[in-house]
């Protein structure tokens, strides 16, 4: 049925191609794949790259069927489909294919089988299809790549192999080269150094034979052992050279000098003049340096800090105890529920300062990172890129709340980065499955074959198109290209014109369905007519969504009919940039086609995945985690990056250096230990007053810094690169246990050696191929084979995502010069320099089986394996169970701020955001995800920030009784001292006084400022009142009635047009119920202080006193609800008639309930009020 190629590299898939409906020739299915290879190998004994790891089978799936059940179905026709080439990639010739074994390994690179132009679906008792899509785009042959010259101005194919002129592996032509020989002196145009050969016939002298021109190998000094004479070196290495090694034959036989490691260094001259040596340049340097250091906060500034802490616990100590030791005896209740309040704030506090006692700052060294895994060496003499690969998650569930124009900028920015092109690739989950995403990532996938090599050529930053052409700056700084002004006029005319495109999209694919609908329609009522049908009768037609090449959309559609819902709809997979050459390629001169000339560009670009997975009804797809699951797990078997970077579909990449910033984290010595780096977030699109604190700096510049110098920061959801090993729940190779009160007493873990000596209830030990360091496997400890039988019913059925661990474990560890000495765990330097393996139609099949919806039925997925479901904040629990097994975290703080994103600026989805928050921290507090559970893996301050977390929700129950007391003490007339003694009013000043001095130390150590201090300070009690109480109240209900929480996706901000307000949201008035509580309070406190006063200006006996207690109480709650107060008013004072009729009420019930509970004194003959 399925012809086989003869090449060894070929994956044969049966296709299976439907011929029904309009359109139909194009959908085909793909059964029975055989299993493909990796085409990564390596030398070294341990690397799971070589030998069976790297074999990746195909599992075989419900989702993929079989060739017997196609046959039996008459409707289907099988045979073998030939995938049509595509704009990115053209297939392998025939010519190609038919090439002998040996001679196509040798001289000739046969092209990869792509499928970048085809749509896969499959999922529950359904076939795994393969849609070829039409496309009539042409993609000018690039003008320079592979083995081409490399002179300005010349195509000419280069000297190849061991001809080239020099040895630094400059690119030219034969002409090239004796132009460069007899004009330029004999110097290397690349490396500016004289040809060593100075004959002038083809190439050198080709009558030498290739043992005269092959220079011997060095020998190994790493155990070597020198005899008494210095030209002779025995090496215990090398078995296949004698013991005693004539270093000067070799200088003589290879024409080389003495070199490096040498009494003195030579200059060119050697000898000439008087000062003809130099000290040897230290190439050990660069692989000691560090990428990374710790700054510590000045010791001026910290210890002060710290030392406030202490005096103001000790001042809220004597300041509670005065409290419970003087009560109010006129008013016990009164002071009853003012000393609750009060120590409960102060548990609050200690819980939220003690963390902060360890604050530290972090910097990189980008050049060390640079240096260590991009510059030639003798294990990568090319000097390619080895550094590991990175998959980038982008989320988005909703175009309609979440822009496509704004999601196609994150992507962009993506593709731009400034990472090695053939070791990145993006993947979008578009959790909605919409055709308007999908269409719009098409788009994007075009305009990014002219705004990636513009950004790469003219250094462009941020390479967000939409942020880069709305600066308000002088773009004309730091450029120097004569070029730039041109190209960039026609880079942004292209971006207006892509606009355009994108903000068309609804209405054209409204228009295209309708089109096709009806024509659907009349085909139906005319084969009905044809078969003596009533034409009178309702003919029930699909409306379907229709793609541009006139076929049925996969996924959602607009009608929401059967098996094209949101929760009901296949899973979908696209490939709309394919993996790019390991070659660069260069483009061609700015023509009429070329915008730019590109032909000092590397035109590549990363591979783009589309990804939906599949939704059926019946199943809990767990929202955003379970969309993240999904990806992992398809890119564990397309791409398998070992580090993971997520981003929400409005924050992109602002720093294109960011991702080398993190990697210099989890590559420097113990970062094997690093789950994560998580990045801060900043927002633009920030009102400048910051009126509802979105900018949030005091939590991601105060608390996030002083995680860091514990356990680490915790995760918030985006911004982070993750280990992915630590996402598929494995320890970390050493951790460390914390015994004794507070943790003094620690007990260090090796937690990967062949034999390990203690282990969690649940903990999950990564198996390591191989054995000791010299090979050798250790046979009489079967522990890894244990793991690895463990490992599919933890993972699920796909054998390929299985294979793939171990592949991303070797890829994610530290070179073996920073492990250090005797440690097998290290990969060896240009280990990962080799291409990545081709994507075929065969892996595509496998990713499809593992997005379905019934894939993580019986296994770990979600309970101890990626995203944690059970919370609408699985950030903040995926990154408890990192720490609770061990693992570390670590805050990057760029100079240049890494990433940017939008924030709701409108006040009502501020507070559901808040609310969704906390509804998550009162989740993780009854649940086993309590920082009060966790391990001793876990240090004593992380455990209280991460109860912090869970706690913090219920001082909102606190927070509104407090709010109400200066109110009830106005209305009643007492305080909650009996007096305004002079022990109270000192503690209360010193209280007072040193918050004050901790926080101008924290703004001075953080970095923030006083505006932000205040703002946070302000929204504290905002949300305290508003969105945490009914957080408290879903949490209960849930875990007590089993209520479910209804999740609410956060709007993201369109990018407003020319013209338009930027600010319009800030001054939209939403109702919502979660303004009832700070509205009562605001006017039951202004209605406190005005009877207060009366009361106090026409009694015969005032007690200004407390008056003056009750008033201040009272200010300091209304300035702290100001913000809220002026959201409330909108652009122009309107506030909506329910708000005031809700608040009226509320108000009223309170007060007439107080005047009857405690009826004003005097006169009470007529004051008196009763109930009827």
């Amino acid at each position: 049925m399925v012809k086989t190629s003869s090449s060894p590299s070929s994956s044969p898939v049966t296709i299976t191609v439907s011929s029904g409906g309009k359109g139909g020739n194009r959908s085909m299915g793909l059964t029975s794949p055989i299993s493909r290879r990796a085409s990564i190998s390596n030398n070294h004994p341990n690397s799971p790259l070589s030998g069976r790891a790297a074999n990746r089978r195909l599992s075989t799936g419900a989702s993929i069927s079989t060739v017997t059940e196609e046959v039996v179905n008459s409707e289907f026709v099988s045979y073998t489909v030939h995938i049509p080439p595509t704009p990115d990639h053209q297939p392998m010739s025939a010519s190609q294919t038919s090439l002998p074994e040996e001679v196509n390994k040798s001289t000739i690179k046969p092209e990869r089988s792509y499928i970048s132009g085809t749509i896969f679906t499959g999922g529950f008792n359904s076939v795994t299809r393969g849609h070829v899509i039409d496309c009539s785009m042409e993609r000018p042959p690039p003008a320079k790549f592979g083995l081409v010259c490399g002179m300005k101005g010349c195509d000419e194919k280069a000297i190849e192999g061991k001809n080239t002129p020099c040895e630094c592996g400059f690119k030219i032509c034969r002409d090239c080269y004796l132009d460069c020989f007899g004009s330029d002196g004999g110097r290397c145009p690349g490396c500016k150094e004289p040809y060593k050969d100075t004959s002038d016939g083809e190439y050198g002298d080709e009558a030498c034979s290739e043992a005269e021109d092959q220079a011997l190998p060095l020998p190994s000094m790493a155990e070597a052992k020198f005899d008494k004479r210095l030209s002779l070196v025995k090496s215990f290495k090398a078995g296949n050279q004698p013991p005693d090694f004539d270093h000067t034959r070799w200088l003589f036989e290879t024409k080389g000098t003495y070199g490096y490691g040498n009494a003195v260094w030579p200059k060119d001259g050697y000898g000439a003049g008087s000062n003809w040596f130099e000290h040897p340049p230290d190439f050990g340097e660069s692989a000691r340096r560090p990428m990374t250091r710790k700054v510590g906060i000045s010791t001026a500034i910290l210890s002060p800090y710290r030392l406030l802490i202490v005096m103001r616990l000790v001042a809220l100590g004597c300041f509670l105890t005065w409290r419970i030791r003087h009560p109010n005896r006129e008013a016990m209740w009164l002071w009853g529920m003012s000393t609750t309040c009060e120590l409960w704030f102060a548990f609050s506090w200690l819980l939220d300062q003690l963390p902060k006692l360890c604050p530290v700052n972090r910097v990189t060294d980008l050049s060390v990172l640079k240096d260590r895994f991009e510059s030639p060496n003798l294990r990568n003499p090319k000097g390619r890129s080895d550094l590991p690969g990175i998959d980038v998650f982008v989320s988005t569930a909703d175009p309609e709340k979440e822009p496509p124009l704004v999601t196609a900028n994150t992507i962009l920015s993506i593709l731009a980065v400034d990472y090695p092109v053939e070791k990145l690739a993006c993947y979008l989950s578009d959790d909605g499955g919409a055709l308007l995403t999908f269409e719009a990532l098409a788009e994007t996938a075009s305009y990014a074959r002219i705004w990636v090599p513009f950004c790469r050529k003219h250094k462009i930053e941020p390479r967000n198109p939409e942020a880069y052409f709305g600066q308000k700056r002088d773009f004309l700084k730091n450029k120097v290209r004569l070029d730039f002004v041109r190209e960039r006029r026609r880079v942004k005319r292209e971006y207006d014109e892509f606009k355009v495109r994108i903000n068309s999209l609804p209405e054209s694919i409204r228009r295209r369905s309708d089109a096709y609908n009806a024509h659907e329609e009349l085909r139906a009522k005319k084969k009905q007519m044809e078969m003596g049908g009533n034409s009178s009768e309702p003919l029930k037609v699909w409306k379907a969504t229709w793609m541009s090449d006139g076929s049925h959309w996969p996924g959602t559609w607009a009608s929401a009919e059967p098996d094209h819902s949101r929760g009901d709809h296949a899973g979908i997979i696209q490939a709309m940039l394919a993996p790019p050459n390991s070659e660069s390629v260069y483009g061609a001169e700015a023509d009429g086609e070329n915008l730019i000339d590109t032909t000092e560009v590397d035109t590549r670009l990363p591979m783009l995945v589309y990804v939906s997975r599949e939704k059926r009804p019946g199943y809990d797809h767990n929202k955003k985690a379970g969309a993240m699951n999904a990806l992992v797990r398809t890119s564990a078997i397309m791409s398998n990056g070992p580090f993971i970077l997520n981003l929400d579909c409005d924050h992109y990449i602002y720093n294109s250096l960011a991702l080398r910033e993190g990697m210099c984290f989890m590559l420097d010595r113990g970062g094997d230990r690093i789950c994560y780096v998580q990045f801060p977030q900043r927002f633009e699109g920030i009102d400048p007053n910051d009126r509802y604190a979105n900018h949030n700096t005091v939590f991601f510049d105060v608390s996030m810094r002083a995680l860091d110098g514990l356990q680490g920061p915790v995760y918030v959801g985006t911004g982070c690169v993750f280990r992915r090993t630590a996402l598929y729940g494995f320890s970390p190779p050493r951790a460390t246990e914390h015994h004794g009160w507070f943790g003094r007493r620690k007990i260090k873990l090796f937690l990967r050696k062949p034999k390990v000596s203690k282990k969690e209830e649940d903990e999950v030990v990564l198996p390591i191929n191989g054995g000791d360091h010299d090979g050798n496997r250790n046979d009489d400890d079967g522990d890894g084979d244990i793991e690895s039988l463990l490992l599919p019913k933890r993972f699920g059925n796909s054998t390929s995502l299985v294979a793939s661990i171990p592949v991303a474990e070797y890829q994610g560890r530290l070179l073996q010069d920073l492990q250090g000495k005797g440690c097998s765990q290290g990969r060896p330097a240009g280990s990962l320099s080799v291409p990545r393996e081709p994507l075929d139609a065969a892996t595509v099949a496998e990713a499809i089986s593992v997005i379905s919806c019934f894939y993580e039925d019986k296994t770990e997925w979600g309970k101890r394996v990626g995203w944690i479901y059970g919370s609408v904040t699985e950030d903040v629990v995926t990154g408890y169970r990192m720490h609770n097994r061990g693992w570390r975290s670590v805050y990057c703080v760029t100079k240049r701020d890494a990433f940017r994103g939008t924030a709701p600026i409108n006040l009502t989805d501020r507070l559901h955001q808040v609310l969704r928050w906390a509804t998550g921290s009162v989740e993780i507090f009854f649940s086993r995800n309590n920082a009060l559970f966790a391990s001793r893996r876990m240090k004593f301050l992380q455990r209280v920030a991460y109860f912090n977390v869970g706690m913090y929700p219920f001082t909102s129950l606190f927070l509104i009784v407090y709010c109400f007391l200066p109110a009830v003490s106005l209305f009643s007339g007492q305080f909650i001292v009996q007096s305004l003694d002079i022990a109270f009013l000192v503690f209360l000043l010193a209280i007072t006084i040193t918050l004050c001095l901790l926080a101008i130390l924290e703004i001075k150590w953080s970095g923030i400022t006083l505006h932000d201090w205040w703002r946070n300070e302000q929204f504290w009690l905002i949300g305290g009142t508003s969105a945490h109480p009914s957080a408290v109240l879903q949490g209960l209900l849930k875990v007590i009635a089993g209520v479910d929480i209804s999740f609410t996706l956060t709007s993201k901000s369109a990018t407003p047009e020319d013209g338009d307000d930027e600010f319009v949201e800030l001054y939209a008035v939403k109702w919502s119920f979660l303004m009832i509580p700070p509205v009562v309070i605001i006017m039951v406190n202004m209605i406190a202080i005005a009877v207060g006063v009366a009361r106090t200006m026409y009694s015969t006996f005032p007690q200004w006193s407390r008056l003056i207690g009750g008033v201040f109480f009272s200010f300091w709650v209304l300035c702290h609800l100001y913000p809220f107060a002026k959201g409330l008013m909108g652009r122009r004072g309107r506030v909506p008639t329910i708000v005031f009729v809700w608040s009226g009420l509320l108000s009223i019930v309170i007060s007439l309930l107080w005047v009857y509970i405690s009826p004003p004194s005097g006169r009470q003959d007529y004051m008196k009020f009763h109930f009827p």
